[in-house]
């Protein structure tokens, strides 16, 4: 009740600028200003002013707000915690070596599946060539070469 009566009092200041906005020969301000203030006299009519008055001022409410507010700081903890922790870490990299496409060693120059009938067995038992942190400083080194090229092309 007093939200309505409020709103009304709003919008009716609000008419009373705008008329004397008119009266200033400013024709094109005055209508935004009633524009602005016929907006609470609508939300009153609409029913959204009660709506909100509603959810304001019951306890119930903001409960919930806070019970939300707990769940989003719970979940934020443990993202923060799960970051810091090494477990997880072994636990990405493990995933991340699965999901690789086993059928091209990183370092080859052809498919090594599609060599002469030798089956996952045989590939399994041969050792790598090249530790990984020198394939990385390889294909890094490839990135760059590409990268010259380009500027070489264009002059620079």
């Amino acid at each position: 009740m007093l939200a309505e009566t409020i709103c009304s009092a709003v919008s009716a200041a609000g008419l009373g600028i705008a008329a004397v906005t008119a009266y200033r020969k400013r024709f094109l301000t005055a209508t935004r200003i009633a524009a602005y203030s016929l907006v609470p006299v609508g939300l009153v009519l609409t029913g959204v002013v009660e709506w909100v008055a509603g959810i304001a001022f019951k306890p119930s409410v903001w409960l919930g707000f806070g019970v939300l507010g707990l769940s989003w700081l719970l979940f934020m903890t443990t993202r923060a915690i799960e970051r810091r922790s090494g477990t997880t870490r072994a636990e990405r990299k493990a995933a991340r070596a699965a999901g690789r496409n086993e059928a091209v060693a990183p370092g080859a120059s052809a498919p090594s599946l599609g060599a002469g009938g030798a089956g996952p067995a045989a590939t399994a038992a041969k050792p790598q060539s090249k530790p990984k942190k020198k394939q990385a400083a390889a294909a890094s080194g490839d990135d760059f070469s590409d990268i010259e090229a380009i500027l070489k092309k264009h002059g620079i």
